[in-house]
């Protein structure tokens, strides 16, 4: 085919690029500190700053461990990513790639996939934004549901203005996330050097060796911890999404995507650490920021306030990038058939408006979970957007194999910025992505039920392409995609 929506054909001499009508119609307007910043805020959000209580409970220091592994193979979706982000910057992002390489098909999985992550991670991003609201004693009377409203409707009406705000929200709220974890770092790292005590507890090793040790309930619930990790590092392949908003990505992207390893290494593994060697694992608790429980025990006034303050931020930043990213990829994905027809309509302000609401539309629902079971809202969201990241992660890997396979044939051209150890990595990546949903079936409880959901994930996708087929066989018969300009 050779149509504007579709893949290029095969037989398309090396370097020439794909077209992707939902590349066109955005400013470039995100500059190198935004995508900068936008690619650390990814990898520092909710999963860390509430998640980590919960796990730390259960999982104990060896947690520590999890984000280290689950870290690694982070690093090598997002620099497969970079690969292909380098070969052509796409807003759709990997929607986009999947379209070149696996056709229509891959392209629809893809990006409902991915949809399913954000649509269940913005119920976990207000779920936890109502949580950290509720640490103050002026909220504590108000209903969760009303705050994880109020969280919603702030969001969303700041995603709504430009692109170019998104970036500088963005911005400022990485700096916050930032900022805060080295405060806690530098205040931890002060404790465990002066033996200054914590709730009764001297700082140090003895804090892990005096509860259990590394593994306090043994290795399994470790690895079984796994999941809720692999969800922390869900938003990395943001930055993939905003290269397409952005002037001269070939020069922002590498160091972007390079920073996030040794960023992963200090501030995921590295809090969780010091975490451990502060307090034992059962000072930490679902209904609390593990960094807040910390500052709470110091007595320090005021501090355990503004880390809730900080916290809030990540929440509220999670969100942001949520509707953002959602929006490009459902454009991107209706300008070709297979999302309705509004979502790929843009404001005068450049922003794909038509996506980004259909996204808020089920952070509604959300709202009615905190109303119903304010209690589970956030673990159970927790599971099924971990399928959807799972999903997302595997497509990119696919399209990484795919491209390095068509470059072996001399159809494509790898750029200068390569995910090394091509194609082992793919594989042994797909492998431990296949193994966790393993290890979820094997932890019982909501986890086993959300694998039992995959077939009927499955079959909504099957039977959702039978819907959108016709609309994307005409677009693909014509080439020319319907005018999505408000």
């Amino acid at each position: 085919m050779s149509d504007s929506t579709l893949t290029q054909d095969s037989s398309a001499p090396p370097g020439s690029r794909h077209v992707d009508a939902g590349d066109e119609g955005y400013s470039k307007d995100l500059k190198p500190r935004h995508v900068s910043m936008i690619a650390i805020g990814g990898a520092i959000g909710t999963g860390l700053f509430l998640g980590a209580g919960t796990r730390l409970a259960g999982a104990g220091p060896s947690l520590a461990i999890a984000y280290a592994v689950c870290g690694v193979f982070a690093f090598f979706v997002v620099r497969a990513l970079g690969e292909l982000v380098l070969y052509r910057p796409s807003s759709g992002a990997f929607v986009s790639y999947a379209r070149e390489f696996m056709g229509e098909k891959g392209a629809y999985t893809a990006g409902w996939l991915y949809f399913l992550n954000w649509s269940t991670t913005t119920v976990a991003d207000i779920t936890a934004a109502a949580t950290y609201a509720h640490f103050w004693s002026m909220f504590t009377s108000v209903p969760q549901w009303v705050l994880a409203l109020i969280a919603l409707a702030v969001v969303l009406t700041a995603n709504l203005i430009s692109v170019k705000y998104f970036g500088e929200m963005e911005f400022w709220f990485s700096i916050i996330k930032i900022g805060a974890l080295v405060v806690f770092m530098l205040v931890g790292i002060w404790l465990l050097s002066t033996g200054h005590p914590v709730d009764g507890h001297t700082p140090g090793l003895s804090v892990i060796s005096g509860h259990g040790g590394i593994f306090p309930h043994g290795v399994l619930p470790m690895l079984l911890m796994i999941q809720g990790v692999v969800f922390a590092y869900a938003s990395v392949e943001l930055c993939g999404v905003a290269a397409g908003e952005t002037e001269n990505p070939a020069k922002i992207m590498p160091k972007a995507i390079n920073s996030i390893m040794w960023r992963v290494g200090i501030f995921y593994v590295g809090s969780v650490i010091l975490l451990a060697l502060l307090l034992p694992h059962t000072a930490y608790s679902a209904g609390e920021s593990p960094f807040v429980t910390v500052f709470d025990k110091l007595g320090v006034p005021g501090a355990a306030g503004i880390m809730n303050l900080v916290v809030l931020t990540a929440a509220l930043s999670s969100l942001n990038s949520g509707l953002y990213s959602t929006g490009r990829i459902l454009r991107s994905m209706s300008l070709a058939g297979s999302a309705p027809k509004f979502t790929g309509v843009l404001s005068r302000s450049k922003v794909p408006y038509g996506g980004v609401l259909f996204t808020a539309a089920f952070g509604i629902a959300g709202v009615g979970l905190n109303y119903w079971m304010p209690g589970q809202a956030f673990e159970l969201v927790l599971n099924l957007a971990s399928v959807g990241v799972l999903g997302t992660w595997g497509m990119v890997m696919l399209c990484s194999l795919l491209f390095w396979h068509r470059s072996r044939r001399g159809l494509v051209e790898r750029p200068a910025y390569q995910l090394p150890w091509a194609p082992y990595t793919q594989l042994v990546t797909l492998l431990f992505l296949v193994a966790v949903f393993v290890l979820m079936w094997g932890e019982g409880g909501l986890s086993r039920t959300t694998v039992a959901l995959l077939p009927v994930i499955a079959a909504a996708l099957v039977g959702g392409w039978f819907l959108v087929r016709r609309r994307v066989a005409t677009l693909a018969g014509t080439g020319s995609p319907e005018p999505a300009d408000g």
